[in-house]
């Protein structure tokens, strides 16, 4: 499938704006949006100001879709009416208008916090389940499922990705495992664009020497990351957490706060 209309929500954050430049004039349109203020359209763009707990605002910015990469809604840990109106709402009334206009493909952000209760001696695959270390986290493996159900129930095309740590460049020596280089997501969601599959996790993670997670699943779809977080080692080895919780669990800083738990079932 030829990608002629595609939608990026969450276009005003930081990735979202990367993108912009990055994927500018490869598609015919691309409609941009975000619930906050974004740069005027270009050639080939537009611009839509959407809540995505607005289920007919999202019917209406989802119409004529026929591709979506779908990067909105709260992207750190919040209270649980903020993280279900953006992250819970949000995700199934995007995949709901998806449905409704025929949309054929959609690239979900998911969330290393998905899985960030694992611990760093784990080796994690696609399969390997999730164990969520937030509310934040929790939200994004409800929107794995839901782009299973979207993806067997109604035939859209489901890819999760599981991003680790997008930034320009690691901060500290977490990131050298779990880094995501601007250059590599671009080419991860050109994968999720043009591979062959129905639904699919991946790891949004560049070729780390340190990486905690087998990303086997996404070189099968045709990703090739060129980025490795090992150079930056020198420069980001030290800096590290002084809380052992955070630095046992590959979640990180997500896992400590409000950690009420008895730690027993920490050596399985």
């Amino acid at each position: 499938m030829a990608v002629t209309a595609l939608l990026v929500t969450g276009a005003a954050g930081g990735i979202g704006r990367m993108l912009r430049g990055a994927l500018a004039g490869r598609y015919p349109l691309i409609r941009w949006s975000d619930r906050a203020p974004m740069a005027p359209p270009g050639v080939g763009e537009e611009t839509v100001i959407a809540d995505l707990s607005d289920a007919a605002a999202v019917e209406a910015l989802t119409a004529g879709m026929d591709a979506i990469l779908h990067l909105g809604g709260c992207s750190i840990e919040a209270d649980w009416p903020t993280i279900m109106a953006a992250n819970l709402h949000g995700v199934v009334n995007l995949y709901e208008g998806a449905r409704k206009a025929g949309t054929q493909r959609v690239i979900f952000a998911s969330s290393n916090h998905a899985i960030g209760f694992w611990r760093r001696s784990d080796r994690l695959d696609h399969e390997s389940p999730p164990r969520p270390d937030s509310r934040y986290g929790l939200s994004k493996a409800f929107g794995e499922d839901v782009a299973a159900y979207y993806a067997f129930k109604h035939g859209i095309r489901s890819l999760s990705l599981r991003i680790g740590s997008c930034f320009e460049r690691p901060t500290n020596r977490r990131m050298l495992s779990t880094w995501l280089s601007y250059a590599d997501f671009v080419r991860l969601v050109e994968v999720g664009l043009t591979a062959e599959f129905h639904h699919e996790i991946v790891y949004g993670v560049s070729r780390n020497t340190r990486s905690w997670w087998d990303n086997s699943n996404a070189y099968r779809l045709g990703y090739d990351p060129q980025d490795d977080a090992e150079r930056f080692a020198p420069e980001v080895e030290g800096i590290v957490s002084d809380i052992p919780l955070d630095e046992a669990f590959q979640g990180g800083q997500f896992c400590s706060p409000e950690f009420t738990g008895s730690t027993d079932w920490i050596r399985t």
